[in-house]
């Protein structure tokens, strides 16, 4: 009898030691992909895939662990169950982590450009220097773009505030210092502000530009965000220009 509770602890050897390696591989990568992004040792794209291999390994290695353990009876069979249960352990809190900072984007089009003016978006002018290697680096992305943004983001129009220009501006500058933007510069003779936003984990650089224009008696604020990947942005773009122009709001709001 007692031979026979042993085999299921054996057959969960395999499987629980297998969820331990894919544990450990899974770490590596997570601790490569945060260190290479977040020193700028590799590029943010692939920071960001060797991430999602990292939390596709952790999967497997819950669903391989498990298995071991069930079929072990919660053993682990001949395996170590502290190195067993620990790998299961682990597994579920990064994946639990990486999903709770994943964005909603269920039914977000791909798109990476948007602005409140989609008819005449502000150009960008100075940081084009920087945009060497980006593809389509300074067009607006197009019609097709503007009619996905119009239907996803409907909020996102130019905003109107009753302050002259100057002091509008002013009030830009010190909101885009706040939001943690990079200023890459400012003109006061065209009401325009180029600035980047760069990200805190893989380090994304995405690129704004805001441009102030008169409208006796008060200010139009147009913005437009775009980022260097030109990929879908999760959001990213719609979450910025939002931040800015409630945050700008606030401050200028008598």
């Amino acid at each position: 009898m007692s031979s026979l509770k042993k085999i299921p602890q054996v057959r969960g050897t395999c499987w629980c030691q297998i969820g331990i390696w894919l544990a450990l591989v899974g770490i590596v990568l997570l601790i490569a992909s945060l260190a290479g992004g977040g020193f700028e040792l590799l590029q943010p794209i692939t920071a960001l895939l060797l991430f999602r291999i990292a939390c596709l390994v952790f999967i497997l290695s819950a669903l391989v662990t498990t298995f071991g353990i069930v079929i072990s009876m919660g053993t682990a069979g001949q395996a170590s169950p502290l190195y067993s249960w620990g790998a299961l352990t682990i597994s579920i809190i990064i994946i639990s982590i990486a999903m709770s900072q994943r964005p909603g984007i269920s039914g977000v089009p791909p798109i990476y450009d948007l602005t409140t003016d989609i008819s005449n978006p502000p150009a960008f002018i100075a940081i084009l220097p920087l945009l060497a290697e980006v593809p389509n680096r300074s067009e607006y992305a197009g019609a097709d773009t503007a009619k996905q943004q119009q239907a996803t983001y409907p909020d996102l129009i130019t905003l109107t505030i009753d302050k002259p220009l100057d002091a509008v501006l002013t009030e830009a500058e010190m909101t885009v210092r706040k939001l943690g933007w990079d200023i890459v510069a400012i003109d006061p003779n065209t009401g325009r502000i180029e600035a980047t936003d760069t990200s805190a984990w893989f380090r994304f650089k995405d690129d704004v530009v805001i441009r102030l224009t008169a409208n006796d008696p008060g200010t139009r604020v147009d913005i437009r965000s775009r980022s260097r990947v030109n990929m879908g942005d999760m959001s990213a773009n719609a979450e910025r220009i939002r931040a800015f122009l409630n945050l700008l709001k606030t401050r200028t709001a008598d």
